[in-house]
């Protein structure tokens, strides 16, 4: 499996020796050759969509359509339309019949990226697919089968979205057959100095330099330490950048410092180093959205066991506080910083604002820096700022 490994890697242009990346690889090359369908965790710009391709091309579909959609930039109310299709008449504009995304991907592979930014009857309307290969394009009546392999991806904690009721717990367990999670740049070690190296040369080859850039000493040890919250892709475009505009091909430190973001707090996995007050309360965040899930499935089966042991005591309601004991973060953080968080946090929804708010102000309102700096859609971002009221932070 070694040897296929490392192909992969060279087939896909895939740099790096992180346990973690080969890990998630051979998952993808495990489940490659089933039909299940899968999810893909990780933050922007790690390459969920390399890792579609790589599961689409070792199966048995590889001969036939893989498409790529990006759920959180097609507009709620055309998403339907452009995966299921239309009938002429549908809408204004529907001028004539269009097949949507599963009948022209019929065989094959739909990658759904920023599947968390689906819209409620949308998500009923993908499970539906998943559950019997039936679908019915927009303002028709007439059912139409279809055979698609859905590969999803997030970056997202879909857990939260099924607990703030934003995303059907049905259609998560459905999809959710095998998730692969991609490990973000910061967490990839010597990765990010071979990554460097690499661009460094294609950049070069692109730009006919006679050398490609070469950061010294404390640059290379920045780069190591960068937070990078747009992974991959913001170090290709850095070193791109830095490709054109150094004059004598030395990155100094002081020369990366000018092109980078100020160091950020973004998008956490539990593993992550706590570093701030604010970065513990997000974790803290993530930990109450799986425990108000779990205590939602909880609730359900007291009242099954309460319909089996006396039917009477069935419509009792079951009270479960909005504030639950974090017992999960006791095992990562000292008892009196969990205590004196636990004291500080009302509710999710307070934490919520407090992050947006700190982002906007960070960022002088820009909702783009904000999206990105939160590793959500801007879709997403703009109802989050119209529902807390926020329009005026800057």
């Amino acid at each position: 499996m070694g040897t296929d490994l490392q192909a992969v890697k060279r087939k896909y242009n895939i740099i790096g020796k992180c346990r973690a990346l080969d890990e998630a690889l051979l998952m993808a090359l495990r489940v490659a050759p089933t039909d299940l369908s899968m999810v893909i965790l990780g933050e922007n710009g790690v390459g969920k969509d390399v890792f579609s391709r790589i599961i689409h091309d070792h199966s048995p579909r590889k001969n036939k359509r893989l498409m790529a959609i990006n759920c959180g930039s097609i507009p709620p109310g055309t998403i339907n339309s452009e995966l299921f299709g239309h009938v002429r008449g549908a809408y204004t504009g529907a001028d004539s019949d269009r097949e949507g995304y599963f009948a022209t991907c019929n065989g094959g592979t739909l990658f759904l990226d920023e599947i968390g930014e689906l819209p409620k009857e949308t998500q009923a309307l993908l499970l539906r697919v998943l559950e019997s290969g039936e679908y019915i394009p927009v303002g028709s009546d007439k059912v139409f089968k279809t055979d698609v392999r859905i590969v999803a991806a997030t970056n997202v904690n879909l857990l939260k979205a099924m607990s703030e009721g934003k995303f059907r717990e049905d259609l998560f367990y459905r999809l959710n057959g095998v998730s692969i999670s991609i490990p973000p740049l910061r967490d990839r070690g010597d990765d990010i100095r071979l990554l460097i190296k690499k661009f460094a040369l294609d950049m070069s080859d692109k730009y006919n330099n006679a050398d490609p850039i070469l950061f010294d000493e404390e640059a290379m040890a920045f780069a190591m330490k960068y937070h990078w919250p747009g992974n991959i892709r913001q170090l290709r475009n850095l070193v791109e950048s830095l490709t054109v505009t150094t004059p004598d091909g030395v990155v100094s430190l002081e020369r990366l410092k000018s092109v980078l973001p100020e160091e950020k707090v973004t998008m956490l996995s539990f593993n992550d180093d706590y570093k701030s007050f604010e970065t513990e309360r997000t974790v803290i965040y993530q930990w109450l959205a799986q425990l108000s899930t779990q205590c939602r499935r909880l609730k359900s089966e007291i009242v099954e066991l309460r319909k089996m042991v006396d039917p009477a005591s069935a419509d009792v309601d079951i009270h479960i506080p909005s504030t639950l004991p974090l017992l999960p973060v006791a095992n990562s953080l000292p008892a009196d910083e969990v205590a004196e968080y636990i004291e500080s946090v009302e509710t999710m929804e307070e934490i919520e604002k407090e992050a947006l708010v700190s982002s906007l102000k960070r960022n002088g309102g820009s909702r783009r820096k904000v999206a990105e700096e939160l590793g959500i859609a801007e879709r997403t971002l703009y109802r989050k700022i119209k529902e807390y009221g926020l329009e005026d932070v800057k």
